[in-house]
């Protein structure tokens, strides 16, 4: 199978030139004009997909050649593109910086190389005028394989400077495809880990993304990016499918329940009985890669969303839990209030029921969150820090949990300003491997819970598994 969507790569030479109001502004102006457009993220970053959502009206999906491999960046792009007309991909932090100490590992170029896609450099030329055509020119001829197919250009203060620019851009060959003046800048507040997520924001975040879209509509050459995305080569490979990735998922990942599983008619791993499994969702839990409920539900579990600022209890028959990352620090006190639901989160997990929690759905299992009672079901305590954590991470799991057997080894990534005490229960979540070597997380009973955000489709079993133990438990 070929795909051959039209797709361009947004990046810049480092974080802050506006690579993201150009790549989220340039997705909905091309959808305000009645293309579908499917977007992306490299890296894994959760919350520029919540803006790229909202300017599309599709799932943003991230492309990370870390978390999943690069042999899955291309057919995680293809099912993420399936029926659309262009897809735009926005780049993470300068274009070539990846992973630390890994080369190109997980850098917008090398995404790039893998998609055969063209890239748009956004440059802020603020401060510059001649050397522009120096920073371009590096920025072109460092990797020959990546093709710089135009620049935009950013915070341009007048004609005269803009003029001086395209001048300058002459001698390299590279076209500007779009000039965006010095204005006040689209109001997207941060805060210590980004962007204020969409879900937190309301109509606020749709007006931003207008004045993003009206942005770039109005200072680029709308019909020339989309003639450089249809430039794309043809990218060879069947889009990743859920179901395909469990049925073909390593037998080493499996549960010890077990033997030979049955292939359901409709290609479900299991023809058994649907479990519920309950997601956390709203404001307070933003964090989560859209692939993993779409594994849970190949691998026969009926996915419900519920918001823990609101919902008083689990849903009825939730058989398993899933608490990804979020701001649960932002909302202690309304988490800590809403006791019906923290008693229920409690009661499922005493049970012995299935409950899997990254980062801020660690902080939610603890005892308490800055001195607020919070769920209760982990004998540890959680706090706000200065320091932050962040980065890849290369773990092995060290104990038996009902998301991996002792000895899986995954890769995922640490984001976050909070610590908890201790850091590690009687049987760790995982063991770190890179860039130092130390156990966290929890597993007790039938929760596991860590710091780690991980990416499912790079160990589709970990689905399987967890709902296999949602209809034992």
């Amino acid at each position: 199978m070929v795909t051959s969507v039209p797709r361009l790569v947004i990046a810049a030479p480092s974080s802050g030139s506006g690579k993201t109001t150009v790549a989220t502004g340039l997705m909905a102006a091309l959808t305000a004009r009645g293309l579908a457009v499917s977007p992306h993220k490299v890296g894994p970053d959760y919350i520029d997909p919540g803006y790229h959502a909202l300017a599309t009206g599709r799932v943003g999906r991230n492309l990370d050649a870390y978390l999943c491999g690069p042999e899955l960046v291309g057919p995680l792009f293809a099912h993420g593109a399936r029926g659309c007309d262009i897809a735009v991909v926005e780049g993470v932090m300068g274009l070539y910086d990846g992973a630390a100490g890994e080369g190109e590992l997980a850098s917008t170029a090398q995404v790039a190389k893998l998609l055969r896609a063209p890239v748009v450099l956004v440059v802020d030329a603020s401060s510059q005028s001649r050397s522009v055509a120096a920073l371009v020119h590096g920025f072109a001829s460092f990797d020959p394989e990546v093709r710089i197919g135009g620049v935009i250009l950013n915070k341009v203060g007048s004609d005269r400077h803009e003029a001086l620019l395209r001048e300058a851009l002459d001698s390299v060959g590279v076209p500007v495809l779009g000039v965006l003046r010095r204005a006040a800048p689209v109001e997207t507040p941060s805060r210590h880990l980004g962007l204020v997520p969409v879900a937190e924001r309301g109509a606020l975040a749709v007006e931003a993304v207008a004045a993003m879209a009206a942005q770039v509509a109005g200072g680029c050459d709308l019909a020339a990016l989309v003639a450089l995305a249809r430039s794309a080569g043809p990218l060879a490979g069947a889009g990743w499918d859920a179901g395909e990735a469990l049925v073909s998922s390593p037998p080493d990942s499996r549960s010890a329940l077990d033997g030979p599983r049955p292939q359901a008619p409709d290609g479900l791993v299991d023809a058994g009985r649907p479990v519920r499994v309950a997601v956390a969702g709203g404001a307070a839990f933003t964090f989560s890669y859209s692939e993993h409920a779409e594994l849970l539900t190949a691998a026969g579990a009926e996915v419900v969303v519920f918001d823990p600022l609101r919902d008083e209890e689990l849903p009825e028959g939730t058989a398993g839990l899933v608490v990804g990352g979020g701001f649960p620090e932002v909302y202690a006190s309304e988490l800590s209030a809403n006791e019906g639901l923290r008693k229920s989160v409690a009661e499922l997990a005493l049970s012995g029921a299935p409950v899997a929690a990254e980062c801020a759905g660690l902080l939610y299992l603890c005892r308490d969150l800055d001195g607020l009672p919070m769920c209760g079901v982990l004998d540890a305590s959680a706090r706000m820090s200065e320091r932050l954590t962040l980065g890849y991470r290369d773990a092995v799991a060290v104990s038996d949990s009902t998301l991996a057997g002792a000895g899986t080894r995954m890769r995922g990534h640490e984001f976050h300003r909070t610590v908890v005490e201790p850091d590690a229960g009687s049987a760790p979540a995982w063991g770190m491997r890179a860039p130092e070597r130390r156990v966290e997380g929890f597993v007790e009973r039938g929760v596991h819970a860590s710091y780690l955000h991980t990416h499912w489709a790079s160990e589709p079993g970990v689905a399987r598994r967890f709902v296999e133990r949602c209809r034992t438990s």
